[in-house]
């Protein structure tokens, strides 16, 4: 499914769009019937785990479509923007090889501080606070999934297809258990919602978690989480060409800190450095002084 550079900002555009699609669908359906529409198309598109279920899909994509309801979306998405943070100092506890370093603790806080920068939140309306704590607690929760997947599923290496299926469907059948006990209202389905709450279950669902396993497995929780950074930048691109949102200066500014804190979180420059190839005088040199020692 190409390189993980690819696969990662492949998954940022998913998870990105997936904003502007929860606030459509909210148009015509409960947040409960939503996420049950969107767990069980996503699970359609590939098919189970329970702990890994709860976590990454069913605690926060509750909490994120209440949160929305009464939470401008750019408060959400600098909420959502700590999911790196907190995965980090979850990891620290829990992965002992993924434990915290200064260079990377620098970095994503850096990459958080481009995150506010690029969504300023300063211009959106805060909303409630239980609005804002329900997106806090989404975060959260998406920061233990990370961790979980890693801990628990990444050793057994289970494949990412596999992974993305079942977790999708423990999520809907768990979904579907608590959703007659939440909110209920008629849904109005009209074109513009169903076809929002199919994108969102089918690509930033169903296709997403199937990179989101894949990212885990070879990049590990962190690094992984970090796509949470690029995520603001695709949702702020998409509202732009969907909503006709309009672009401002923090945009550039906010995503240029983005990908330096990104970089200096993972030591870019630097594994580029000594990845680039010798050339072949110099190598020629180095026989030549071998042979005379």
């Amino acid at each position: 499914m190409g390189p993980p550079r690819a696969r990662f900002l492949l998954l940022a555009t998913l998870w990105g769009s997936s904003f502007t699609l929860i606030k459509v669908s909210l148009e015509g359906l409960t947040p409960s019937q939503l996420e049950l529409s969107r767990l069980f198309m996503g699970a359609l598109l590939w098919g189970h785990y329970a702990g890994a279920a709860l976590f990454g899909n069913v605690i926060p994509f509750l909490l994120l479509s209440y949160g929305e309801k009464t939470t401008g979306a750019g408060i959400a998405g600098v909420l959502i923007g700590g999911t790196p943070l907190l995965t980090l100092t979850v990891a620290t506890l829990v992965l002992p090889e993924e434990r915290a370093t200064a260079r990377k603790a620098v970095g994503l806080v850096a990459g958080f501080a481009g995150v506010v920068i690029l969504i300023g939140p300063w211009s959106d309306r805060l909303g409630s606070a239980g609005g804002q704590l329900a997106c806090l607690g989404a975060a959260l929760s998406y920061a233990v999934g990370f961790v979980y997947v890693r801990r628990f599923l990444s050793p057994r290496g289970v494949k990412p297809l596999a992974g993305a299926a079942s977790q999708l469907v423990a999520a809907t059948v768990i979904q579907g258990a608590v959703t007659p006990f939440l909110e209920w209202d008629t849904p109005a389905l009209t074109g513009r919602v169903t076809a929002a709450v199919v994108a969102l279950g089918v690509l930033s669902t169903g296709l997403a978690y199937i990179l989101y396993f894949r990212l885990i497995n070879d990049l590990g929780a962190v690094t992984a989480s970090a796509v949470n950074y690029v995520v603001p930048v695709a949702a702020v691109i998409v509202g732009v060409l969907v909503l006709d949102e309009p672009v401002t200066w923090n945009l550039v500014v906010g995503g240029l800190v983005v990908l330096i804190g990104m970089g200096y979180a993972e030591n870019r420059v630097r594994s580029a450095q000594k990845k680039l190839p010798v050339p072949a005088a110099e190598v020629s040199e180095g026989v030549q002084a071998g042979k005379t020692r």
